[in-house]
């Protein structure tokens, strides 16, 4: 289930099930390759950037580790690496919901979903929730634009995400991911941002489990 939608049960059984202080390992998203719109040179340069992230936990971790056992927690590079943690470690997951959230060819959102009425129903009707969506996307700045749920108030949010770290709603569940870093787009696009956020609409797989469906907006 490559699908961003599905991921979040996913992943908890993979955590679950998981050896104690396991090390990240990079995903492979080569099914990405030949997607319209994202070049490959465009596509191989970013899951360079990515795997980039999870080396740069690891060691982080490891480091971190490290320093718990010697002792070193008082010190100001322990206090350092401890900031620079959840910037990488954001950086490495954020990259997987966007990677995972596309598709070659995309799939369009089935209109007989809980997910799709409950986007109606919080914007008004799904044409409202796209501009709108696109819009932060256009703002300017480098970071995420992430279609976020609330379950404790049952409501859907378009965020900036500020680099990886600065902007996320706690608790809440992240349902669409967009990268709007420049390197996301640079390399085919240009400065013209807009070029590429169409692109990255006609790519996304809204492909949504039933059960994961049920469970959040039935």
């Amino acid at each position: 289930m490559p699908q961003l939608l599905n991921m979040f049960s996913s992943n908890l059984s993979l955590t679950q099930g998981a050896k104690k202080n396991m090390a990240y390992e990079p995903k492979n998203f080569d099914n990405l390759l030949g997607t319209k719109g994202l070049s490959d040179t465009l596509l191989k340069n970013h899951f360079t950037l990515y795997q980039g992230y999870v080396t740069n936990t690891n060691k982080l971790a490891d480091a971190l580790n490290a320093m718990q056992k010697e002792g070193k927690t008082g010190t100001p590079e322990y206090a350092e690496f401890k900031r620079r943690f959840g910037w990488e470690f954001n950086g490495m997951r954020l990259h997987e919901y966007y990677f995972g959230n596309m598709i070659k060819g995309g799939k369009p959102i089935d209109r007989n979903t809980n997910f799709y009425m409950k986007i109606v129903e919080d914007f008004g009707s799904f044409e409202n929730w796209e501009k709108d969506f696109r819009a932060v996307g256009a703002m300017r700045g480098i970071g995420w634009v992430i279609l976020y749920y609330d379950d404790t108030a049952d409501r859907l949010f378009n965020t900036w995400i500020n680099e990886h770290d600065a902007g996320h709603l706690c608790g809440a569940s992240p349902m669409l991911v967009m990268d709007v870093f420049e390197h996301a787009y640079l390399t085919d696009y240009g400065i013209k941002k807009a070029d590429y956020i169409e692109a990255f609409f006609k790519a996304i797989d809204w492909t949504i489990d039933p059960n994961l469906d049920s469970r959040l907006f039935g």
